[in-house]
């Protein structure tokens, strides 16, 4: 599993690059008034809200349990990656579609292209630069999965979101570069306000995938199934264990609750019997350091 230290890392490199590229990207698009590029700038800017709800989203899953939320706060990263995906991404998309839509019928050639596309340029390689660190802290929990595997099967949404957003803004930044460059060597401004169309409809589809998995996770779901394949091997291991019944497992943003339903070998007494299982539970934790709640039933039969 990715830590939460691998995904802070993500998001704080993703909005140092995200904000340097949404400022080029404004003095490009009030330059050359192109209208993928001002997409552009609004997308990098939607970015850099996206990351900081997220840095506010994992801090405030940080806070300690209460008797109100006695299982902690940690889904409260779940709810603002649901916010990100769904308001900003979906709110960039719809606006880049609208302001290429006005654009349509603009008969006002677009101005200095060069240096919107040098702009471009440049954002292409810091996003790339980008993508490729949040790959890199993918890579670390992905155990062999394809990205699309790690995106369908991933607890951590926060990296789900960064990953997302470079891809989307990958892919928009190239085109924007596309449709500028086509528009520069035909002379026709409507094939940049039909980039423009085009960015948002990237972002919007984005979205959509983004808030689906991220709706999932809010709605809640177990362990990762090869997390959950471990540990009921782990317990069925223990040799305090005579059969294992069931093992459910709830992911509660970096932390897990698991409740076991288990036959323990006979011990003789009511004290070793609770030892036993103490035994077994500190084995769980120190395999899988991410547990924090467990509660083991010892049972005769499921």
């Amino acid at each position: 599993m990715s830590s939460q230290a691998d995904s802070l890392k993500s998001v704080l490199f993703a909005l140092g690059a995200n904000f340097s590229i949404a400022l080029a990207k404004t003095g490009g698009a009030i330059y050359t008034g192109s209208s993928s590029m001002l997409a552009e700038a609004i997308h990098s800017f939607a970015d850099c809200g996206n990351q900081g709800l997220l840095l506010w989203g994992m801090k405030a899953a940080q806070r300690p349990a209460s008797p109100s939320h006695p299982l902690g706060y940690g889904r409260a990263i779940y709810v603002w990656s649901f916010l990100v995906a769904l308001m900003l991404f979906s709110m960039g998309g719809l606006f880049s579609i609208y302001e290429g839509v006005h654009k349509l019928h603009d008969d006002g050639p677009m101005e200095n292209a060069w240096v919107a596309l040098a702009i471009l340029g440049f954002s292409l390689c810091a996003e790339a630069v980008s993508l490729w660190g949040a790959l890199r802290e993918v890579k670390k929990g992905a155990q062999g999965l394809s990205l699309w595997q790690w995106f369908r099967r991933s607890r951590q949404s926060e990296l789900v979101v960064v990953v997302g957003e470079d891809i989307a803004a990958l892919g928009g930044l190239a085109i924007a570069f596309g449709f500028i460059l086509v528009a520069q060597l035909t002379g026709n401004p409507v094939y940049d306000a039909m980039g423009s169309i085009a960015i948002g409809v990237l972002l919007v589809v984005v979205a959509v995938l983004v808030g689906y998995e991220v709706a999932t996770l809010l709605i809640g779901e177990g362990v990762e199934p090869q997390v959950q394949e471990a540990l009921c091997a782990h317990v069925r291991a223990q040799p305090e264990v005579a059969e294992l019944f069931n093992l459910l497992t709830q992911q509660l943003g970096n932390d897990v609750m698991v409740a076991v339903k288990a036959r323990i070998k006979p011990q003789g007494s009511e004290e070793k019997l609770i030892e036993a299982i103490n035994r077994v539970e500190r084995s769980m934790r120190e395999a899988f350091p991410q547990i924090r709640w467990i509660f083991f039933e010892p049972d005769l039969h499921d």
